[in-house]
């Protein structure tokens, strides 16, 4: 059985992309090898994002990296703990200088979120569910 699980994702500006992702609340957790990746983490299970120059990723997968400002790759989610959070999160993403795409807002009357892009186009949603209001059936 796996005993750990981490996002590897590309970036066009490894820099500017820790600054990111540091201005939303993830820890680095360092910048190794000769600067070519950093480890971020985020959440209470410390869930691990590395970062990787386009150029260094295409050399793992052997195929060309997707530019996801032009097409959907995958949708990464974040709980949280409350309404407010999604929207600070959504606030922060905004100072941050990324898309939020989804404005915060109640979806099937239970959850409440947003959806929002990094500086690259990876595509994030926050989500706060509130399962005492799941309807029952």
């Amino acid at each position: 059985m796996p005993k750990q699980f981490w996002i590897n994702l590309p970036v066009k500006d490894l820099n500017q992309a820790q600054e990111f992702y540091t201005k939303l609340g993830f820890s680095v957790d360092g910048q190794q090898g000769n600067g070519d990746y950093v480890k971020l983490t985020v959440g209470e299970h410390g869930i691990v994002v590395m970062l990787f120059p386009e150029s260094t990723f295409q050399s793992f997968i052997k195929h060309k990296v997707s530019d996801a400002m032009q097409a959907g790759e995958v949708l990464f989610s974040i709980d949280a703990e409350c309404r407010e959070e999604v929207d600070e999160m959504a606030r922060r993403v905004e100072m941050a200088g990324g898309d939020v795409f989804a404005v915060p807002g109640e979806n099937q009357g239970w959850m409440y979120g947003c959806g929002f892009a990094d500086l690259d186009g990876h595509r994030w949603n926050v989500l706060y569910m509130d399962f005492s209001k799941v309807p029952k059936g």
